[in-house]
């Protein structure tokens, strides 16, 4: 078996059915998975500009916490959150994979 490796999860919260399928498929390949929280644009969730800043920063926190991330990017569709969130895991070290 391959090592196990910490993998957070990145990409737009429409697409929380993708996120539970690669968590799925990650953690029965014996990888530790860490993915969203908070779905808030597939559960039709209002945030107030001060949630959304303190779940950017959690999800931060998840980056630094992992070895690498996968990007979730369906249809190509890669946001401004997400672009924020490849930026910071490329500038701490963090591989970068797209799925």
């Amino acid at each position: 078996m391959n090592e196990s490796k910490v993998i957070t999860l990145c990409g737009s919260t429409k697409f929380k059915r993708e996120f539970e399928e690669i968590n799925t498929l990650l953690t029965i390949g014996g990888h530790v998975v860490i993915s969203v929280g908070v779905f808030s644009h597939s559960d039709n969730l209002q945030l107030t500009k001060e949630q959304k800043e303190k779940l950017d920063k959690i999800h931060r926190q998840k980056i630094n916490m992992s070895d690498e991330i996968f990007v979730i990017n369906v249809g190509g569709y890669i946001g401004n959150s997400t672009k924020n969130e490849i930026d910071y895991a490329i500038k701490s070290g963090k591989k970068v994979n797209l799925v």
